[in-house]
């Protein structure tokens, strides 16, 4: 776009002069920009392997799975999407022969979302682009990174997502 002023800056200034001050409003603004500028960038990086990010994140998770298939309900709860949203997710890979459906053995009405060897490819490949690219947040260090996450971390606490961490327990860092 290449603006010549911050268009979030100037309706903030906006809201100020006709509710007062608000940082929160000027905050979820920014935070809603970024997030359009991270999918948009997110899906554009992941588009040569037929992939969005979206469809990514599920195949991430079965490859996370020790068996390589999860029950799509398992899929919704960890990806925190609607259960129709899976469908479709699940329905697309399928398509693409990135993942295939299968009975659950242990539930009978149950349908598993099973990761197939090309899934398993396309996973490893488009995470070496997603890495190379750094998801889009190259202009931040790994400690504004780390931060970033913290302060999100307690939104979603906060919004019920989980329960707090331990203080300290925080992996992989």
């Amino acid at each position: 776009m290449n603006l010549p002023f911050d268009p979030i800056e100037r309706a903030h200034d906006n809201w100020s002069q006709r509710w007062g001050a608000s940082p929160a409003m000027a905050a979820v603004t920014s935070l809603m920009r970024a997030q359009q500028i991270l999918i948009g960038e997110l899906d554009g990086a992941l588009k040569p392997f037929g992939l969005t990010f979206a469809r990514y994140e599920a195949l991430v998770l079965l490859t996370f799975s020790s068996s390589g298939s999860l029950p799509l309900g398992k899929i919704g709860e960890r990806l925190m999407v609607h259960p129709t949203s899976v469908t479709n997710t699940i329905d697309r890979l399928e398509g693409q022969g990135l993942v295939l459906r299968r009975p659950n053995p242990s539930d009978g009405r149950g349908v598993l979302a099973e990761i197939t060897d090309a899934g398993r490819e396309v996973t490893e490949e488009a995470t070496q682009a997603l890495l190379g690219m750094d998801f889009g947040l190259g202009c931040y260090s790994d400690e504004e990174l780390w931060r970033m996450h913290e302060m999100f971390t307690r939104l979603r606490v906060d919004f019920g997502d989980f329960p707090a961490p331990v203080a300290g327990a925080v992996e992989g860092r």
